[in-house]
Formats: C-alpha cells, structure tokens, sequence
C-alpha cells in the first residue's frame, strides 16, 4: 500500500486519538507521584531534632554509692524519751554522729544532702524479755532532684572492727518533694550479741535514678 495522502493521515489521528490523552495522563499520575515522594521525604529525615528529644528525656541523672562511717560509742541513757525506751538498771546504750553527708552524683554534682545522722543502739528489757534495737535517724534534702516514688532507700552494716555484724536495710526514704528538708527515722533490730560487739556502722546511701529540676 501507499502512504496516506494528507486527508487519510488527518483521519487516523482522529480515530487514533485517545492514544496521546492515555499519554498524558500516565505523565500526569507519574508526576502526582514525583510530588507525594517529595512529600514525604523530610519524615525520613533522622536528622531532625524532634527525632532526637525522646531520647534525650529518657537520660535521667544518678545519685552515685556514697558511704560515711559512724562511730558508736557508749553513752547515758539521757535525751532519749522521743523513743519511748524502758530504762531499766541493765540498759545500755550506745551512740554515735554524723552532722553532714553529701551524696553526689555522676557528674560530680551534689544530688541530695544528709543532715545530722545519728545512731542509738539501745539494749533493755520490756515484758521481761531482753532485745537490741538500732535506730537510724537523720534529715534528707533533694538538692535539685526529685526522688522517684519507688526509691531504694538506704543501707547500713554494723561492724565490730573489721567484722561485719549485721546489714540492715531501708526500701525508700521520706523524700516526697525536692529542695526541703525531711526528717527520717528507721529502727532495726539485732541480736544482743551484735549490739555488745558492735562500735560502728557504715551508712551506705545507695545508687538512684532521680529527674533533675
């Protein structure tokens, strides 16, 4: 066959129309989705700093181990009635102090304070039937730092020289709010035994997560 005069050639474009519409509306589907990958581009940007700052909240400070010795030595029975001790001709009682303890964190900061730290170990009889008790009593300061609710509290090891006696533990301190002072009291008991030995104890302030203020 010859090729088409102009007349014919004018007619199958016209028949053959649709071809070029099919065209320009897979340029037009391609380009929507040039711009809707364009769009959403900058979510896949880890670089953003709205990326970074959950991560950043979930970097809480820590209280280091920090420990501080007490000295107990035997004292009178005299300033003791908060306690509601029984004296009787065979009570003893020991005591000993501390006026200042700092607990730092890691970075060297100071993260909360101790105050007035002191140990009475008390020996007596109630009822007839003799016991030892330790009580541990001092005041506490969130310095710049809250406590968490569930805290770990404190330990302490009563020792006779180098001996360890006996460790006695606290879960938490009474610490509900930052930068005030609290007053805390906690009592042990122990054997009579371990009381006649015993010349110090070692308070131990253990490790803590804590949000800083």
């Amino acid at each position: 066959m010859g090729r088409p005069d102009g007349p014919q050639l004018c007619g199958a474009l016209l028949q053959n129309g649709n071809r070029p519409r099919r065209s320009t509306r897979s340029r037009m589907n391609r380009a929507d989705l040039a711009r809707i990958m364009r769009g959403a581009a900058p979510t896949r940007n880890f670089g953003r700093v709205s990326n970074v700052e959950p991560y950043k909240e979930l970097l809480l400070p820590s209280l280091q181990e920090t420990r501080t010795v007490v000295t107990l030595a035997p004292a009178k029975p005299v300033g003791l009635a908060d306690l509601g001790m029984p004296l009787v001709d065979s009570t003893v009682v020991k005591k000993g102090r501390v006026h200042e303890y700092l607990q730092l964190l890691t970075d060297g900061k100071i993260g909360r304070r101790f105050q007035d730290i002191r140990v009475v170990a008390l020996k007596t009889v109630e009822a007839e039937v003799p016991s030892a008790k330790v009580f541990v009593q001092f005041e506490v300061f969130g310095d710049n730092t809250a406590a968490p609710t569930n805290g770990v509290g404190f330990e302490a090891v009563l020792l006779a020289g180098e001996q360890q006696l006996a460790t006695l533990s606290s879960s938490s301190l009474f610490l509900p709010y930052a930068n005030f002072w609290y007053p805390n009291r906690f009592v042990f008991e122990v054997s009579i035994a371990d009381f006649d030995q015993a010349d110090r104890l070692d308070f131990i302030a253990k490790p803590e997560e804590v949000r800083a203020l």
